[in-house]
Order: C-alpha cells, then structure tokens, then sequence
C-alpha cells in the first residue's frame, strides 16, 4: 500500500532524529554557555561548532518541508485502496492516529520554515544575535518531531484496507460535532468578508514595511493570522465554488484530478507566505539588537515581497473560482 512513499517518510524520520538528537543536546549547552563577548576557550569551540551544526540543521528542517506534502500525497493515494476512502480524509480516518499526524506534520513544517528564517538572519549579523533563539526553538521542535515520528508510524502500521472507513462527507456534515463540522457550518459572507479583510490588512501592513521598513512584526502576526482564517475560508465556501456542490467542504479534494490538483495552486503560496510570516514575527519580536538591524533591512524586504506575493495569489485566486463557479450562493 504506496509502499515507496511511506518507507521513505520513515526514512526521512529516522534520519531527522538521528541528526536532531546531538543537535539538541549541543542547544542545551548553547542556551548555558552562549556569550559572544566572551574569548574564553569555551566560546570559540561552540561558535565553530555552530557553523556546523546549523548547516546539518538546515539540511532536516527542508527535509521537514517536503514531508508534510509527502505525507498528504501518500493519503491521498491510498484512498484507493481503503474501503469507503473517497480522498485523503478517508484514508485519515481509518484510525485514530491518522489526523493527529497530520496536524503534527503542519506544526512542524511552520517551526521547521521559522527556524530556516531565524538561521537565515543570525548567520548574517556579526554577533549572532539570534542564536539563543533559535537553539531554544530546536528545543521545541525535538520532541515535536519524536511524536510526529512515532504518530505516523502508529498511523500507517495499524493501517487496515479492510476497514471500512468514512468519507468527507461525514467529517464536513454540519451534523456533525467537529471543528470540520463548525467550519463547514459557518456563513459564506461573512467568512467571505474576513478573508479578504484580512489578506487585505496583511497586504497593507507589507506595503507600509515596505515603505517606511516599520511594522515587520505587525505584518509576520497577520501573515500568520491569515492561515486559520483562509483554511476555515477554504472549507466554509472556497471548495464549494470549485466543486460547484453546495455541500461538498472537503479541502482535500482539491486536490484531486478531476477538480485539476486546484488545491497545490492554493495551498503552496498560503503556506508558504505563512512560513515566512511565522519567521519574520519571531526574527522582529526577538532580535532587538543593533547588529540586526541592518541584516532586516537588507534581508527582511525580499521576505516581505515574498510572503505578499503568496497571500496576493491566494486571493486572486480565490476570487476567481468563485467569479467563474456555476454555483450561486449568495443572493442578489
């Protein structure tokens, strides 16, 4: 059952622990004994050390951004092989442990992109002024990435295709008591309003940094506001307008063939523009050194441009499938 996928995303797992364990215990000396206006012996072994082990980090954190669309991919496919599977949330639902991975695969991916921008910016201001930070937030993302390990190990060895499991139907039915259920349930014109009043503030806050290089933590905390409201978005009417079903809320069938994979053209800028505003609201709300400052300036703008350009897309969008859908849901 989609052997080659699901033996490489152990593989990545297995690798990824291999190499954050050392890298874990190396954050724990960091954390005591981190001071770059020190000489002693101590500090220059850990700044060579650092070098090395942020490259290797660098190396299972964009590994960690590939397996999260892997592992969607790897759902999906299997749905043809599970009973009552129409899509990935059948193959999720066939047991308990199915969704949890998921919803740990997500989390990781945004600190794994969190961590990439923190590494991005301490490395280029000449006292490493974000190194504390981001060895704290490897902290954070060990465990994580223990327990996404061995969810999705729970999850695809007590796989059974013999089991007959539900469809989205039933996890999106407003019937049902699921946050699913309650995004499924919520109105079209004001969810429709909330999206695009908040891509719109996002957008602003990007053009105001952009102009005046003021607000980069105002706009990291609404390019990270933007995800919640644009999934509950996709849910509540966005999918509605592709499938053109006035019930039919399920957010993994974009990304099927026969709606035309829609759903990577708008889950790829959305989570990255998400990604990068993760980062750069850690980088602002953290790095209050003078040393970075200038590294914001020179660095932070593309970033900027970047994540806009995402949230940009996705409305766009958006807008389209629901001008062009067949599917009237609003009255005149």
């Amino acid at each position: 059952m989609a052997q080659a996928p699901v033996l490489a995303l152990f593989l990545a797992d297995l690798l990824s622990l291999l190499l954050l364990l050392p890298a874990g215990l190396f954050a724990l000396q960091i954390l005591r004994h981190w001071n770059p206006a020190s000489g002693r012996a101590l500090q220059l072994r850990l700044e060579k050390r650092t070098h090395l082990i942020g490259t290797v980090l660098g190396l299972v954190f964009l590994a960690q951004l590939l397996i999260l669309p892997l592992f969607v991919h790897t759902a999906d496919r299997m749905a043809l092989q599970i009973v009552g599977a129409m899509c990935a949330v059948g193959s999720l639902s066939a047991n308990e442990w199915g969704f949890p991975a998921l919803l740990l695969r997500i989390t990781l991916f945004f600190l794994a992109a969190a961590w990439l921008v923190l590494q991005r910016m301490d490395t280029r201001a000449p006292d490493y002024p974000l190194t504390r930070v981001k060895y704290a937030l490897l902290l954070v993302i060990l465990p994580l990435t223990f327990a996404a390990a061995a969810t999705q190990a729970a999850y695809f060895l007590r796989l059974d295709p013999d089991v007959i499991t539900s469809c989205c139907g039933s996890l999106f039915s407003q019937e049902a008591e699921s946050v699913a259920a309650h995004m499924a349930g919520l109105p079209v014109l004001p969810t429709m309003i909330a999206l695009y009043a908040t891509l719109g503030l996002t957008l602003v806050a990007a053009g105001i940094y952009l102009r005046w290089r003021r607000g980069l933590l105002l706009f990291g905390i609404l390019a990270t506001l933007s995800f919640p409201v644009a999934i509950a978005a996709i849910v509540a009417f966005v999918s509605l307008y592709v499938y053109e079903h006035p019930l039919h809320h399920c957010p993994f069938c974009l990304l099927q063939p026969e709606y035309g994979r829609i759903g990577y053209a708008l889950y790829l800028p959305l989570f990255g523009a998400t990604a990068l505003g993760i980062g750069l609201a850690l980088t602002s709300a953290f790095g209050q050194r003078e040393s970075l400052r200038g590294v914001l300036a020179r660095t932070a703008p593309a970033l900027v441009i970047t994540a806009a350009t995402g949230l940009a897309l996705f409305a766009l969008l958006t807008a389209w499938i629901t001008w062009q859908s067949n599917l009237i849901l609003l009255g005149y």
